[in-house]
């Protein structure tokens, strides 16, 4: 479990608060998880490689770093999407690539739809971005995935996991961090995270 990271910090706690309210608003919903999407990629993204270099200051020139790891943002459709601004702002050189993933909702198994990555991996870092990780499925196909394409460095940011999914990531993949906002008590008998905050694409969307 050393590499599983959830937040203590009290604005995620406070912020989760809003989703978890069933009467918060799709667009309410959306502002939370872009700012917790930022908040979550801070702490994820502390181990950035820099190299040193310097800048021009109105008084001088200054000592100075620069990121020298190439980043790719990969939000699992649909819900991820709803955390990619709030990243972005945070680095906006990231690049964004989408890999479409959904849940059959019968057998719980993950179904990939879409992947438009190009022969060759063009980053360094990939940090996967999806609000829930409840039966792990999705998560765990990403990263296979992204790992066929070549790159070695991933990292899972999320908002709500859930023993279940955490218990898959770690078996498939116990060399991706996870970082999270909270770890919920269980899945009920459809793979929802219990408490949890509901379908974060429906909420998110409007389509619930």
């Amino acid at each position: 479990m050393s590499n599983i990271y959830v937040s203590n910090h009290p604005l995620v706690a406070h912020k989760l608060w809003f989703l978890r309210n069933h009467e918060t608003k799709p667009k309410k919903f959306r502002e939370i998880v872009q700012e917790l999407g930022s908040l979550l990629a801070y702490e994820a993204t502390q181990d950035l490689r820099t190299t040193p270099n310097e800048v021009q200051t109105p008084m001088g020139m200054a000592p100075a770093s620069i990121l020298a790891d190439k980043i790719g943002l990969v939000p699992i459709l649909r819900a991820g999407l709803g955390m990619v601004e709030g990243v972005w702002e945070l680095i906006p050189q990231a690049e964004v690539w989408h890999i479409g993933i959904y849940r059959d909702e019968n057998t719980l198994k993950p179904v990939e739809y879409y992947n438009k990555l190009p022969v060759a991996p063009t980053v360094s870092l990939c940090l996967i971005l999806d609000p829930m990780l409840a039966t792990g499925g999705s998560a765990v196909a990403t990263v296979n995935v992204l790992k066929r394409w070549g790159v070695k460095n991933i990292k899972f940011v999320g908002l709500i996991g859930a023993p279940e999914g955490i218990e898959a990531m770690q078996k498939h993949h116990p060399d991706v961090p996870l970082y999270l906002a909270a770890i919920d008590d269980h899945l009920n008998e459809i793979g929802y995270i219990v408490p949890g905050l509901g379908d974060a694409g429906d909420r998110q969307f409007g389509t619930a």
